[in-house]
């Protein structure tokens, strides 16, 4: 039986896995969650750890679906996405870095925009017309998507970021490709572009005159590839270790294919959510009141944001109990000027480069250590340090980090965009101009 999908807000409706991932949002403005997770089978626990990253994403997304693929497809869409690695590091006892910034723009969204694009190339073969894919992004999101879709036939991508709000490279990756990726340069906050992306969503007419999708991590597709490397990464640890994973977090999409992974079977000592001053969730899981509030800017931009979407799927896992919620994930905050100084700190103390994001991580992993002495902490590197170079050679020096060549490429092309302001009826006519 096909896998089914219902909205965070109305449990009872379903749609299928083509409706889920090409509507993206629902009408009720929820979001879509599969009816069934179940845990993965006794034959999968035999031999995992034997198991490569793709042929464990190929299992995964075989119970996520069900049927809703058939399997040949499915094991071709996983293979051609998690084709690079996520290799654990561990730099002091009990102190391991996930690094997930080995795919083609040396981010961990890589992982969630291939399999995202190859699976909507599956959903739409027989279909008639144009896929527009629309995205809001804080930084890494933007690239990804944009990388994953260009010159893909049927698609054409519009990508909406900050203005001023996402480190150069970042912006180089979002407008130089040209061809069916448009950049959109928004004058606000990555909460106004993912409010614009929501608005033309529920504007249910124009969404299916446009034929619109959302590459956010709005979309279910988005979560389901990232729950791989939380399996990669146990699988790199000792027998019997369970990984208390520390995760750099902004709209929450990676934390809760985290919370996947666990309901699939994955055993998981805990979950801690690290942010910078966007502290929306920490405070909630401190004091039992979620407040999203507008985003402030900090030297960690992806995690710059004041209302996470994907807050609500945590909500529905854990059956809107915080308590329930808080016995699973912690939550802490640090400001610019810890996150310098954990980036100076750890390249002296073990000579490994952390960037913005990855260095709060490490900061909760090591409070989270101060209150559980014994915990094994994986920390989420989720970014190449070379995409926020600023930064880096501020706080390390010249030349202290050395630019990959896909990103040292874009250095010198001219960026290509188009300004837009933060409000709804601009944006929706502007969209209705492009038709």
């Amino acid at each position: 039986m096909p896998q089914k999908f219902y909205s965070t807000k109305s449990p009872g409706q379903f749609v299928g896995l083509k409706e889920a991932v090409l509507r993206s949002l629902p009408a009720d403005n929820g979001l879509y969650m599969p009816e069934h997770i179940e845990p993965l089978s006794a034959d999968f626990w035999g031999n995992w750890k034997e198991l490569s990253l793709s042929e464990i994403g190929f299992e995964v997304s075989k119970v996520i679906f069900r049927d809703s693929v058939p399997e040949e497809e499915l094991e071709k869409i996983v293979h051609q996405s998690a084709n690079f690695p996520a290799p654990l590091v561990t730099l002091k006892k009990q102190e391991h870095v996930l690094e997930l910034f080995h795919g083609p723009t040396l981010a961990f969204k890589d992982f969630g925009a291939r399999f995202m694009a190859r699976l909507m190339g599956w959903l739409t073969r027989e279909d008639e017309g144009l896929l527009t894919v629309l995205v809001a992004t804080s930084g890494d999101t933007g690239g990804a998507v944009a990388s994953a879709f260009h010159n893909v036939p049927g698609t054409r991508v519009i990508i909406l970021y900050p203005k001023g709000k996402v480190s150069e490279l970042q912006e180089k990756q979002l407008t130089t490709l040209g061809g069916n990726i448009t950049s959109l340069e928004v004058d606000g906050t990555f909460d106004d572009c993912q409010r614009l992306v929501k608005s033309t969503f529920l504007q249910r007419e124009m969404a299916e005159d446009l034929n619109l999708t959302s590459a956010n991590s709005i979309n279910i597709s988005r979560l389901v590839p990232q729950s791989f490397y939380y399996f990669e990464a146990a699988k790199q640890l000792p027998d019997a270790v369970k990984p208390t994973f520390v995760i750099p977090s902004g709209n929450f999409g990676n934390l809760t294919a985290g919370l996947l992974a666990e309901k699939l079977g994955l055993e998981v000592e805990r979950f801690v959510a690290a942010t910078n001053r966007n502290d929306v969730v920490p405070a909630y899981l401190r004091e039992g009141e979620y407040r999203p509030r507008s985003s402030v800017a900090t030297i960690s931009n992806a995690m710059d944001v004041g209302a996470p979407s994907n807050f609500a799927r945590m909500e529905n896992i854990f059956g809107n109990e915080w308590e329930s919620m808080k016995a699973r994930v912690a939550g802490f905050s640090y400001d610019d000027q810890s996150t310098r100084e954990t980036i100076r700190r750890i390249k002296a103390e073990t000579g490994y480069t952390l960037e913005p994001h990855g260095a709060i991580g490490w900061l909760a992993a090591e409070e989270w250590r101060k209150l559980k002495p014994e915990a094994q902490t994986v920390v989420l590197e989720t970014a190449h340090p070379a995409k926020f170079l600023d930064v880096m050679e501020e706080e390390l020096g010249k030349g202290a980090v050395a630019i990959p060549e896909r990103l040292g490429c874009l250095a010198d092309l001219e960026k290509v965009t188009i300004p837009m302001m933060p409000d709804v009826e601009v944006f929706a006519e502007w969209l209705r101009s492009i038709g």
